[in-house]
This record gives C-alpha cells, sequence and structure tokens, in this order.
C-alpha cells in the first residue's frame, strides 16, 4: 500500500476496519458535504446538547465539556464567517465539524461522538432544521393571510364576477374572493403546524440503531434542544423519514394553492380581462414585442409547484423499499427537501410582496359581470320564494334567458312585462334582486358575499392572524 492510500484510509474516522483506501469515485459519489453543510448550525447545536449529557451522566468532565463547547462554538463561527475548509473526504457535515474539533482540542475531541451514531445525529439535524423552516413559512403564510386581509376590506363590495367552468356564473366581490385565497392558506397553515408537532420529536440517543450501552439522559437532551419529548424507538428513530414527506406534501398543497392563484393572476392581467394589474417589479418584457407586460413572477411560481410535487414524489420513491433502519438512501433527501423549502419560501416572499400592490380596475370587472347574465339563480330564487318548485323556475328562468338573448339584453335590462310572460309570478320587486348590487347584498349569511359578511370576515380573520 503506497503512503497516499494509507494516509486516505487512516483520515477516516471509521476506516480503522478498512485495508485499503476508498475509491476516488466512491468517495466523491458518497460524499454529502457539498449540500448537507447547510445544517452546520443544527449539528453543532445537537453536538453541544449531547456533550452536555455525557457531563451530566459523568461521561464527560466538567473542564472537557468546556472544551468541546468552546471548541465548537469556534467552529461555528468559522463556518459563519465563511472561514471554514470543507472536505469531501470528510464526507458529510458532521465529520468535518468532529475532525475539526478534534484539530482544534486534540484527544478530547473524539470523546464528543460516545453513545451516538451519524445515524441519531443526522436524524436530529433534519429534524432541527425543518422544524425552523416551518416556522419560517408558516410566518410568511401569515403575511400573505394579511395582505389578502387587507385588499379583502378595501373591495369588499367591489362586484367581481364569479366563475364556474371558467364562465360567468353568479356575482361576487373581489373581497370575497380574495378571502377564498386566504382559507385555502389558513389549511395549508394548519398542516404545516400539525406536521410540526410530528417533526419535534428527539431521535438524538437512538445511535445507529439500538441505543447505547451508556447510560444517557434522552429527555435532557430533547428539553435542551427544544423537542417535546424524545421519540420512543431507536429503530423506527433513525429510518424513517416520513416527518420530511408529510412537510413535503403540505408544501405541494400550498404550492398548488399558490400555482392556482398564480393562474388567475395571469388570466387576470391579460387584455382579455384587464381585472388587476401588478407593479412593473413583477414583470418583465418581450425581447421583441416591446409592448409586452408579462407576468412572470406568478408563471414562474405556477410551474415552480410542478417542482415541489416532483420532490414529494422523490421522496415517496426514497422511502418506499427501505426496510429497517438506516440506509445510505436517506442521503438523497435532503436535496429535494432543501430545495422544495427555498422554493416555497421564496414563492410565499414573492406573494408577501405581490398581492399588497395588487391594482383593481373595477370598471372591467362590473363589465364583465354584466355579460353571462350573473343573476339569473337570483330570479330562480325569487320564483321559488313565491312558491314556483324549483324545477320550474330552473325552467322559467332558461326561457327568460333564451329571449334575453334574442334581445341581446341583460335580464335586468328585459321589461317587467317581458318577465311576466314566462311567469305570472313576476312583479315590481324582482329587479331587486336582478341588478348585481342586490344580488350579493341578498347572500347576507356567514360565509356569504354580501359585503357586511365580507367585512366581519376579515375582522374576524385579523383577530384569528393576531392570536398567532
Amino acid at each position: 500500500m503506497s503512503n497516499n492510500e494509507e494516509q486516505d484510509k487512516t483520515s477516516k474516522l471509521w476506516g480503522g476496519r478498512f485495508s485499503e483506501a476508498t475509491d476516488e469515485f466512491v468517495q466523491r459519489f458518497t460524499a454529502s458535504v457539498s449540500f448537507d453543510q447547510r445544517l452546520y448550525q443544527y449539528d453543532i447545536d445537537g453536538s453541544i446538547a449531547h456533550a452536555k449529557m455525557l457531563g451530566k451522566v459523568g461521561v464527560l468532565t466538567a473542564d472537557e465539556l468546556k472544551q468541546i463547547e468552546n471548541g465548537l462554538e469556534a467552529i461555528r463561527t468559522e463556518i459563519t464567517n465563511g472561514e471554514f475548509s470543507w472536505s469531501v473526504e470528510l464526507e458529510d457535515v458532521h465529520m468535518n465539524i468532529e475532525s475539526a474539533l478534534t484539530e482544534k482540542i486534540g484527544d478530547v475531541g473524539k470523546k464528543l461522538h460516545t453513545g451516538r451514531s451519524r445515524n441519531d445525529q443526522v436524524a436530529t439535524d433534519i429534524r432541527l432544521y425543518v422544524r425552523d423552516e416551518i416556522d419560517m413559512v408558516c410566518e410568511l403564510i401569515t403575511k400573505v393571510q394579511s395582505a389578502l386581509v387587507e385588499i379583502a376590506e378595501k373591495e369588499a363590495a367591489t362586484i367581481f364576477p364569479g366563475f364556474t367552468h371558467l364562465q360567468t356564473a353568479q356575482p361576487v366581490t373581489f373581497g370575497h374572493h380574495m378571502l377564498a385565497w386566504f382559507e385555502m392558506l389558513e389549511r395549508d397553515y394548519s398542516r404545516f403546524q400539525d406536521c410540526r408537532r410530528r417533526v419535534n420529536q428527539s431521535p438524538l440517543g437512538a445511535a445507529a440503531l439500538a441505543g447505547t450501552t451508556f447510560q444517557i439522559d434522552r429527555d435532557y437532551t430533547a428539553e435542551l434542544l427544544g423537542f417535546d419529548a424524545p421519540t420512543n424507538n431507536s429503530l423506527d428513530s433513525v429510518s424513517d423519514r416520513d416527518f420530511a414527506i408529510e412537510l413535503a406534501a403540505a408544501a405541494s398543497l400550498l404550492m398548488t394553492h399558490l400555482s392556482r392563484f398564480s393562474e388567475e393572476l395571469v388570466l387576470w392581467t391579460s387584455a382579455q380581462f384587464n381585472f388587476v394589474e401588478l407593479p412593473d417589479r413583477f414583470c418583465t418584457g418581450s425581447s421583441i414585442m416591446p409592448q409586452k407586460k408579462n407576468p412572470d413572477v406568478p408563471e414562474l411560481i405556477r410551474g415552480k409547484s410542478g417542482r415541489v410535487v416532483g420532490h414529494l414524489v422523490s421522496l415517496l420513491n426514497l422511502m418506499k423499499s427501505q426496510p429497517l433502519a438506516y440506509n445510505k438512501d436517506n442521503q438523497e433527501d435532503k436535496e429535494p427537501l432543501f430545495d422544495l423549502l427555498d422554493t416555497v419560501k421564496d414563492s410565499l416572499f414573492a406573494y408577501s410582496e405581490m398581492v399588497p400592490a395588487v391594482v383593481c380596475n373595477k370598471e372591467a370587472m362590473l363589465a364583465a359581470t354584466m355579460k353571462g347574465f350573473a343573476t339569473a339563480t337570483d330570479l330562480a330564487d325569487y320564483l321559488v320564494k313565491k312558491g314556483l318548485p324549483f324545477r320550474d323556475a330552473h325552467d322559467v328562468v332558461g326561457r327568460s334567458v333564451s329571449f334575453a338573448i334574442e334581445q341581446q339584453v341583460d335580464l335586468s335590462e328585459l321589461t317587467l312585462e317581458q318577465l311576466q310572460q314566462f311567469s305570472d309570478l313576476v312583479d315590481a320587486d324582482v329587479f331587486d334582486v336582478l341588478t348585481l348590487e342586490g344580488s350579493i347584498k341578498a347572500r347576507d349569511h356567514k360565509g356569504g358575499t354580501a359585503p357586511s359578511q365580507v367585512q366581519i370576515a376579515a375582522v374576524n380573520a385579523k383577530a384569528l392572524l393576531t392570536s398567532r
């Protein structure tokens, strides 16, 4: 064996039983430090908690604990300041930090790994990371929701066409539509919070898979790291990433909602709709058509939703065939997890900045609502209240609409005599419900689009956000 091979073999912290150096390709192929170094803060936090526990149970002396803590904090500072040298030969963030600690404080650093494994170490790091990321995502969701509530209050009486099948269906208000977005995000917020409860369990102390022979105190390390409790089974602790998959599922639903919002913004900003305008800073132009103002930010978010859903599928497939306990496959969980969280946060940030800057074109909204006989259902309801069975009322209104189409007018523009030819139950008060304003005001119940109900819902939404 050459000196270089001997040096490579012995440089591995696990290299004692190996008789030859790791193949150069294998070394590069199996290394994760290029992407998992972003876990350094959590790795150091977990190591300090583990060291404190080892001191508490008598494995480390007070002086050894102090050396380890000081050494780890010095390494944290070096990494934060960009002064730390990462090594592919040391494979991952854990080995890099442990090796640097030993170089810094000597043999005392070698005692840090007593009673733990990289298996429970990485599981702990990822849970700490995911917990913080969930908190940031929820904070951004709240910012977007706050912006939506502000618009809802401002546009509580702004008439807006409600669609089904992208056809004009019934009049609503723009404020009511914005609160629909709010509710979708509220469920997303709830899913992330629910996921957080399952994330916040400490696997530290599970060691490789079976626990450790040292009399460790897992409740103590869980408390130090802000976990609700230690995990209950050492095998399960190191081998499952269902919490990451659950996070990816919540993120996929969130991005699906943002994609739907984006689709609406893309439509609404088009010349064909012209309902809203986005500020120039969220749009780009065309290289050949000088008149273009493209809604690139919503379009990109719509596209990035597929990216996040793809990461969910990747994580599901990563986990589906693994036997217990830890397998190297799980190294592949980090890149999709990191990317999907970065994508979600960027998308939410974009919406938190974009939504408050949306400008409504109320005239275009009103004109669009006038098309498509949006108050037809109101006429049917009117006839039902006069005693006509709904199916008969449906037929009367259908024939009234056909007549209005022939006359090229809206239902509200028909005369009383013209309406009465289809039913003698129609009276002069029918025009109270055939106007757009009358239609939306009539839906005065919880969850309805009446402006008074939109204002109440906005107040309740504000109170909900304030209570967080």
